[in-house]
């Protein structure tokens, strides 16, 4: 999908980016070289203004909007700051990378660490769908084809719990259950919404830190997630037709074991 439609532009705004070695930086530093103009929303606020600045330093456009909480009132706030920033350009593509990943038996899982996982991967993934389809809803078909393009980041663990990823796991199939319902609701409406399931672990600084005795895993594209693939699939689905869209993708590595 043209990142232009006329005179005005579109805008991609991408939620969760972490220290920016990930997914979410990833698709935004590709949205921008593909004419998007790029929000982006992180609970970091080092990092988000860090990657806004980078991209705009490599001639693309960004704009940081750091948060504290990812609340309905504090979303709604920011995507109307967004549309503030670029009053002659349209939300049409909206990436929810967010995630609490909580790693416990269950018998050590506490009543906040339940609280957490649900606010930060179904409530506030509520929240950001409802600011992104509002800001779709009454636009023009770009290119004929959509509205826009609504994308949700999951995990191995949205289809598949294991022994001690019962919150987080709860949270993401929670979240991948609302892309689906969304999907089936607005697709008629000309919005497009889409979900990723990562089945694997991504090449990030966190995850390259915690396999320092494995060499051969930051050595190997084909044991490990590239954050600019990921990337590419999503710049991928926003440019699929009304013909064919995909809800639900599944990434892994070649060498994953599944």
């Amino acid at each position: 999908m043209s990142a232009t439609s006329a005179d005005r532009r579109s805008i991609l705004v991408v939620a969760g980016i972490g220290d920016g070695s990930g997914t979410g930086a990833s698709t935004a530093r590709l949205f921008a070289k593909n004419g998007y103009r790029v929000a982006v929303i992180s609970r970091f606020a080092e990092a988000t203004h860090k990657l806004a600045e980078e991209i705009t330093a490599d001639g693309g456009e960004a704009a940081a909007f750091p948060v504290k909480t990812y609340t309905h009132g504090e979303l709604q706030s920011i995507f109307s700051a967004i549309k503030n920033q670029w009053k002659d350009s349209d939300i049409r593509v909206a990436l929810f990378n967010v995630a609490v990943l909580s790693r416990k038996p269950f018998l050590e899982i506490t009543e906040d660490d339940i609280d957490e996982s649900m606010k930060t991967n179904i409530v506030a993934g509520f929240a950001f769908a409802r600011e992104s389809i509002l800001a779709f809803k009454d636009l023009p078909l770009l290119n004929g084809q959509k509205k826009g393009t609504l994308i949700f980041t999951g995990a191995t663990a949205s289809v598949r719990g294991n022994k001690t990823t019962s919150a987080f796991s709860a949270g993401k199939q929670g979240l991948r259950a609302l892309s689906q319902s969304l999907a089936k609701e607005f697709g008629p409406q000309d919005i497009h919404v889409a979900h990723s399931i990562i089945d694997g672990a991504i090449f990030t600084k966190v995850s390259t830190g915690r396999r320092l005795d494995d060499p051969d895993w930051a050595a190997n594209p084909a044991r490990r997630l590239e954050p600019d693939s990921i990337a590419k699939s999503y710049l991928y689905l926003t440019g699929q037709d009304r013909s064919s869209w995909t809800w639900e993708l599944d990434l892994r590595p070649a060498h994953e074991n599944w």
